[in-house]
């Protein structure tokens, strides 16, 4: 379905980011992938992910909280395959605490990687794809992008700006091949996820599987968290001729969270 389509995908090493370049990859795409993690677990994933699905892949170390890395990211992937037409940016950090005591340096770190990498992924891939006449911008953004939760608020601001700035991209962009769009999760089952579960766990005397229905219960009607296959899945419809006339658009995958 992507055969030779070329993709990024930041924050890959791991979570989201992993399950959507496993997808991507299965359906023909090659593959820039990007995220921290000890170098010999990162080149075991790379070449697996080469092996199984008989594409290209190769690793980019860049901080995405580093304007001139991420330029350097979407070069590479220009060097390697001759085109970026997918670009994912998915990486993200968290932080909880009320706005009284959120710290300044976790403010500008959420803000600098959830929020500014993904604006200088778009402004160093949007050439590469307006040259070519086609690309595929996918934000990963959050259910957070839509509603909010206490204790969120870097992470909140961040992802409603993520849903914006991709409005924004989708206008500027639109009539010339190139769509912008956001995924938006709920809870997903991810290392991140799991932190705040036991952190929960931890803080409320409960077992981690209690702490577990409890997060999903609070928000989210299913009852089952989203995988990051589903949203590989959906990442990878954005891309095909089909969704060609979907862009500017905020896309749920939450179980129902918004809905209510």
């Amino acid at each position: 379905m992507l055969n030779g389509l070329n993709a990024i995908v930041t924050g890959s090493t791991s979570g989201i980011g992993l399950g959507i370049a496993q997808v991507l990859a299965a359906k023909g795409a090659n593959l820039v992938i990007n995220g921290f993690g000890e170098d010999e677990a990162i080149e075991q994933e790379r070449a697996a992910i080469e092996a199984e699905h008989g594409v290209k892949v190769v690793y980019s170390s860049a901080d995405i909280s580093k304007p001139d890395d991420i330029a350097a990211m979407v070069d590479l992937c220009v060097s390697s395959f001759g085109s970026v037409d997918i670009l994912v940016n998915n990486a993200g950090i968290q932080h909880t605490a009320s706005v009284e005591d959120f710290p300044a340096e976790k403010w500008h770190a959420v803000i600098a990687i959830n929020l500014s990498g993904v604006f200088f992924g778009m402004q160093a891939a949007l050439p590469h794809m307006r040259a070519k006449g086609f690309g595929r911008i996918i934000n990963i953004g959050s259910a957070h992008g839509l509603v909010a939760s206490a204790n969120k608020s870097a992470y909140v601001a961040a992802k409603h700006g993520v849903v914006g700035m991709g409005k924004v991209v989708a206008l500027e962009t639109a009539g010339t091949g190139i769509t912008c769009n956001t995924i938006c999760p709920g809870w997903v089952h991810t290392p991140l996820v799991q932190k705040q579960i036991e952190a929960m766990a931890q803080e409320q005397g409960f077992s981690v599987e209690e702490a577990s229905d409890k997060l999903l219960c609070a928000k989210q009607p299913s009852g089952q968290f989203v995988t990051p296959e589903q949203i590989g899945e959906l990442a990878a419809f954005l891309c095909t001729p089909a969704a060609a006339q979907i862009t500017g658009t905020a896309l749920p995958i939450d179980g129902g969270w918004t809905a209510q």
